[in-house]
């Protein structure tokens, strides 16, 4: 029986890796994109290898009705993977409240009105796995990085909280918790400050978007059905 998954930010690196390694795994895909449809489409020609069906789905998660477009376009789910995020850099202090809404909005409302939006049909069907790549600075908090670190650190306590809320429904939530990643994200890095970073955790290496992808598909699969509720680090043992 074919099995669907939903990749919210499917269009960057994470959610690309992700993708790649759900079909390889025999997931079809809804995939989730806002702006970068080249990215999507490239992503497309990848997938077209695989025997699964692949939709691409465009919204834009950083306004209120942008979860209901996206909620609509779905209809069999077994899995939900909300990766779609954007980062912040910068003081305090000068964070602007526009700032904070929005990134409230893509990294705790609007995934939290999708899971409730789709729960419905995992219910029914009494399983289905949700998970959430977090980050290490929800878990530990980053300076410069204050409203991302709480975003983060809120999505970490959405999965605690609803794992135990739908454990007898046969539902599973967990989380990955990347370090430092080698995407886009960390392109307002200089070479000198990745360098930095890089003799910081203990592996020697930054992450590559494989390596979060390949621990998704193993909290998704029956190898973890007994596992719920956990945040899995994937950072090189930079924080344990």
């Amino acid at each position: 029986m074919r099995k669907y998954a939903l990749v919210t930010g499917a269009s960057g690196g994470i959610g690309r890796a992700i993708a790649l390694k759900l079909a390889k795994d025999g997931y079809s895909l809804y995939l989730h994109y806002h702006q970068n449809v080249q990215s999507i489409r490239g992503l497309l020609e990848e997938l077209s290898i695989y025997d699964g069906e692949f939709i691409p789905i465009q919204a834009d998660l950083s306004k209120k009705e942008g979860y209901k477009i996206l909620s609509d376009n779905i209809f069999s789910i077994d899995s939900i993977i909300h990766n779609s995020g954007i980062s912040h850099y910068g003081l305090f202090v000068d964070t602007e409240i526009e700032t904070v809404d929005k990134m409230m909005m893509v990294h705790v409302t609007s995934p939290i009105m999708l899971t409730r939006e789709l729960l419905p049909k995992m219910i029914r069907q009494q399983s289905g796995t949700i998970l959430f790549v977090t980050s290490i600075w929800g878990q530990t908090g980053a300076a410069c990085e204050v409203i991302y670190s709480t975003v983060k650190g809120a999505q970490i306590s959405l999965v605690k909280s609803l794992a135990k809320e739908l454990a007898l429904n046969g539902i599973r939530v967990n989380g990955v918790a990347p370090g430092a990643v080698n995407t886009a994200m960390l392109a307002h890095f200089n070479e000198e400050d990745l360098d930095i970073i890089k003799g910081d955790i203990p592996m020697g290496r930054l992450a590559e978007p494989e390596d979060v992808a390949e621990s998704v598909s193993f909290l998704l699969s029956k190898k973890a059905g007994y596992i719920t509720g956990q945040i899995v680090g994937v950072n090189g043992g930079w924080y344990m």
